[in-house]
């Protein structure tokens, strides 16, 4: 029965009306976040609520933390990784009922994905804070990633792509283990392991790593030695013209898992080198919209190296938006032809935290820094966060 319920629920005609009467109750135009399961969705959530927006907050699990907030509306859709088609139906159905075009905000690639490929059809109902497919799925090749960062003058890790196991165990001979093996493909490859790439320490594992990822174009990389406060992130966002109205410089200290994994305490730096390189690998995919460009800082000779570019939200962006770049208004802003004023966060030093993650000790987390989950406005998540936190614990 649940499941029958869950499936209904992901309708649009079940939620029509609900949907309708949110949106007609503010003055300024809806905006979309997809996929709000955690931290990266809920802070988009947040900030746009904050602003008077109509939000509605999308997700087809209905235990998504981001559905809990009260400053959007929880709306259940189908899953766009499963169910790509009904997923762009739904929001064909959604957007042919707004009264205005929604800025649409995408959290994780499967989403962005769907909507990149199906803008052309959605184009008049929603507004896109990413370039065209074309050059999403440029963005989104790590072969191609590396190719533009090598044009640009940016330096890369040692990089190799096998098209055999002996080539793989060929390459990581000649770079020198300790490896990383990571798709080409990222997205699938994600799904299906919940990771980014394999750390190979030995010709045993990256036997492995290798036939794990071969579906995905693998390739052997180079691991770039230093701890997790050696990656830093660029985050912007660039209008229709590719100039810069927000510019967000800062680094992770602690990733979850640590080595490879995503950000669970970071705090804002800002570093000329990181954001002159991010800026002309941005020009040269002709890039617009939100993105996020991670680097590493090579202890051996100083020097920074691309690691990846998302074309999306990123899970800490919450900390930008603390140190006054907040990408998620300024691109609805913008694309709703509303003048933004332009800002960075030289100059700021706020630190942004996971206090609790399952299976890891808490953090404490104290003000001016920046809690991921935590807000006195909107305390629901957090205490569903905390809930789910201790019944992890206790098992």
């Amino acid at each position: 029965m649940a499941r029958v319920e869950r499936a209904l629920a992901a309708t649009w005609r079940a939620q029509r009306d609900r949907v309708l009467r949110h949106v007609a109750s503010r003055e300024r135009p809806a905006a979309l976040v997809v996929d709000v399961g955690f931290v990266n969705g809920l802070a988009a959530v947040r900030t746009l609520g904050r602003a008077g927006v109509p939000v509605l907050a999308l997700d087809h699990r209905p235990s998504a933390l981001g559905l809990r907030s009260r400053l959007g509306l929880p709306v259940l859709c189908p899953n766009p990784t499963v169910d790509e088609d009904g997923f762009v139906d739904f929001l064909d159905e959604l957007g042919s009922e707004l009264p205005a075009p929604a800025p649409v905000f995408a959290t994780h690639d499967e989403a962005l994905n769907a909507l990149a490929a199906a803008r052309d059809r959605l184009e008049g109902r929603f507004r896109f804070p990413f370039p065209r497919s074309g050059i999403v799925a440029e963005i989104q090749s790590k072969r191609t990633q590396l190719e533009r960062a090598t044009l640009a003058g940016i330096d890369t890790p040692a990089t190799a792509h096998p098209s055999s196991a002996e080539e793989a165990r060929s390459a990581a001979e000649r770079i020198g283990y300790p490896v990383l093996v990571k798709p080409s493909d990222p997205v699938g490859f994600k799904h299906r392991y919940r990771r980014q790439a394999f750390r190979c320490n030995s010709p045993p594992e990256l036997a492995d790593a290798y036939a794990k990822a071969e579906p995905f174009s693998p390739m052997v990389q180079e691991l770039i030695p230093g701890g997790d406060d050696a990656l830093y992130t660029v985050g912007s966002y660039l209008d229709l013209r590719g100039e810069a109205l927000g510019v967000f410089c800062g680094r992770k200290l602690r990733q979850t898992p640590p080595g490879i994994g995503t950000c669970r305490v970071g705090e804002a730096v800002w570093v000329d080198e990181a954001v002159d390189a991010t800026a002309s690998l941005l020009r040269a995919f002709s890039y617009t919209g939100v993105s996020q460009v991670e680097l590493k800082r090579d202890e051996r000779d100083g020097r920074f190296k691309l690691m990846e570019i998302n074309p999306r939200l990123w899970q800490w962006h919450g900390l930008a938006a603390a140190c006054g770049v907040d990408v998620v208004r300024m691109a609805y802003d913008d694309l709703l032809g509303e003048p933004v004023a332009t800002a960075s966060s030289r100059g700021h030093s706020r630190r942004w935290a996971i206090a609790l993650v399952p299976g890891e000790r808490p953090i404490l987390v104290r003000p001016p820094d920046v809690e991921a989950v935590v807000a006195l406005d909107d305390p629901r998540p957090a205490l569903v966060h905390v809930a789910r936190y201790l019944r992890n614990t206790l098992r």
